[in-house]
């Protein structure tokens, strides 16, 4: 280890688990430990479970930053209020964040704490894919396509390293999940939008759907917002498509109809990204598979390759989620 390396301790909350670990940054990155815990709303417990002494600094994960936080920064009063503001576009991340950061700040008194953004990577989209169709005023205010899954897109690229081809497609597949088209090293479309809500098929989230589903719900079933919220955001996906769960283990191993009609949706539903990323890059060069079901799971990774049996013949790698180590790089960068 660098003699002159940084310490730091990532959170790093996800829509299902919270992955964590304790980095020694200097001129590589070095993992010193790791762990993680399969739910969002964790105690001080997690801490104690680290241990190894007090780090230099601790790097949050922040899935999004609202209108103009995409840079890491130093978390301070005024951070935290536009953070909190900016919980309003990630409902299933954003609160959970704000908790972890509270519980550092108490346990770490002092330590430098820096706010790292999934929507970073995305912040330059080109006007063709950041601006969506509704009136001007609303844009004007920010609402945008921002795209999430941004540290492990530059986790990707961390590890392709001189690699990095051309035209890049980053399929992000877990519990959330979104696929990005890179071109030179630069995000230039992806399937989220305003929020993590949007795109593909994901665990227990909608994706994309009929804008007209939410006013019949609104309308005929007399849903308030929070109801919809709760219903395209924790009741639908895989969850909602199979009865039984958002886990794909269980869906496999279980394989009645409706389990094996929602896997068979969201292997089509990541395929046509895949497809349309193909017309945004003009076909592509690699095709690099990520996230826990990106990585783990050969069955959907065949399935969508399948779909995708009428393009030419394109290179596939899958490589690991190293959003915690993309955390450390950044946060040892901005202490300088």
């Amino acid at each position: 280890m660098d003699a002159v390396s940084t310490r730091v301790l990532t959170l790093n909350g996800g829509s299902s688990s919270v992955k964590y670990g304790v980095y020694a940054v200097g001129e590589a990155v070095v993992e010193l430990s790791a762990g993680e815990v399969e739910h969002a709303d964790v105690d001080a417990a997690v801490f104690a479970e680290i241990g190894g002494g007090q780090p230099d600094a601790i790097g949050h994960r922040i899935v999004h930053g609202g209108i103009d936080l995409f840079a890491p920064v130093r978390i301070d009063a005024g951070v935290l209020a536009r953070l909190q503001a900016a919980t309003a576009f990630a409902p299933l991340h954003g609160p959970a964040s704000l908790r972890m950061i509270a519980l550092a700040q108490a346990r770490y008194p002092g330590v430098p704490q820096i706010a790292c953004f999934d929507t970073g990577f995305h912040a330059r989209l080109p006007a063709i894919a950041a601006t969506l169709p509704i009136p001007k005023a609303l844009r004007d205010a920010g609402v945008r396509r921002y795209g999430f899954h941004g540290l492990s897109c530059e986790s990707i690229l961390a590890q392709l390293g001189d690699a990095v081809p051309h035209r890049l497609i980053i399929a992000h597949l877990g519990n959330g999940a979104s696929v990005t088209a890179v071109l030179d090293g630069h995000s230039v479309d992806t399937s989220m939008g305003l929020t993590p809500s949007g795109g593909v098929v994901m665990g227990t989230r909608a994706g994309d759907i009929d804008p007209g589903l939410l006013l019949y719900l609104m309308r005929e079933r007399r849903l308030d917002a929070a109801q919809i919220e709760t219903l395209i955001d924790r009741q639908s996906g895989l969850l909602g498509l199979s009865g039984r769960s958002s886990d794909l283990r269980v869906l496999h191993a279980s394989g009645d109809a409706a389990a094996t009609l929602a896997l068979a949706i969201f292997c089509r539903s990541v395929a046509k990204q895949i497809a349309g990323m193909l017309v945004v890059l003009g076909g592509a060069d690699l095709i690099v598979f990520t996230g826990g079901i990106g990585e783990h799971d050969a069955a959907v990774r065949a399935a969508i390759s399948a779909d995708l049996a009428f393009a030419r013949p394109i290179a596939q790698r899958v490589l690991p989620s190293q959003e915690n180590a993309q955390i450390a790089r950044h946060t040892a960068q901005l202490l300088g």
